[in-house]
């Protein structure tokens, strides 16, 4: 039995081929809240409102180099970093560090991404589900970015390098939009037309080989990948994910079983 003849890997409604639509959103959908959430840090997080804080710099081998580089008070408490996160226990940062982006061009690529490919997975899963997908993809990019800063920590640099952006979860996003309509065709650029699993695979290529020949952002790639590998497997095995559906969606679903 394949993917697409299970009942779980079914949608919720509609059905999604090759003339699929992509880029259509609800008013108040999941995706339509992620999307005001993120604009509405960003503008508070880069008008000064919330203030800056100073980086700082040390000794390493015997030269001074810059451990965390300056940053605004939003980024300085919702940041990821190695040695915030994981050696201070500020776990809370695997979810705010995506709520928050570098510079314009950052936020406007993954907010474009949000708005073409969120609507098709948040339809597929509902929305407690895909809430839960994108955060969790999300949360495997800083896993992503540690391991990589554990085999390459010169790549990276300190343990204090932050990590921001909603890429990973986004990445998860594209990976399941490409499984649940691999034939339904964007336009790249809104010109070009080209297979969403196509453009899923290119992505992926190019992060890969990012990470894998120490290119420049080989850790945001990394987490890149850390995100899509998490969508990979979410969307293959949505079950995992029904532990998020309300009350009554687990209690009409244990009735049908029976």
């Amino acid at each position: 039995m394949g993917f697409y003849d299970r009942d779980y890997a079914r949608p919720d409604r509609g059905s999604y081929g090759a003339g699929s639509r992509v880029g259509t959103i609800s008013a108040w959908s999941i995706t339509t809240w992620l999307i005001v959430i993120n604009v509405a840090v960003y503008l508070l997080d880069h008008t000064g409102i919330a203030g800056s804080r100073d980086g700082f710099a040390g000794l390493i081998d015997g030269q001074w180099v810059v451990l965390r580089p300056p940053m605004s008070t939003l980024q300085f408490w919702g940041h990821f970093s190695v040695a915030e996160a994981i050696f201070h226990l500020q776990l809370w940062r695997f979810l705010t560090f995506q709520f928050l982006h570098a510079n314009f061009q950052h936020i406007v690529f993954n907010m474009i991404a949000l708005f073409i490919f969120g609507p098709l997975v948040e339809s597929y899963l509902g929305r407690r589900k895909y809430l839960a997908f994108y955060l969790l993809s999300g949360c495997a990019g800083p896993v992503a970015y540690m391991l990589l800063w554990v085999l390459r920590t010169n790549l990276i640099g300190s343990a204090y390098m932050p990590l921001v952006g909603a890429s990973a979860g986004i990445f998860g996003v594209l990976i399941a939009a490409a499984q649940i309509a691999p034939d339904a065709t964007v336009l790249i650029y809104g010109i070009i037309p080209m297979r969403l699993r196509a453009l899923a695979w290119i992505m992926l290529l190019v992060a890969a080989y990012t990470v894998f020949s120490y290119g420049p952002n080989a850790g945001g790639e990394a987490a890149h990948l850390g995100g899509a590998a998490a969508g990979f497997g979410l969307i293959r095995n949505p079950r995992l994910l029904e532990v998020f559906d309300s009350a009554r969606a687990r209690w009409q679903r244990r009735r049908y079983q029976y």
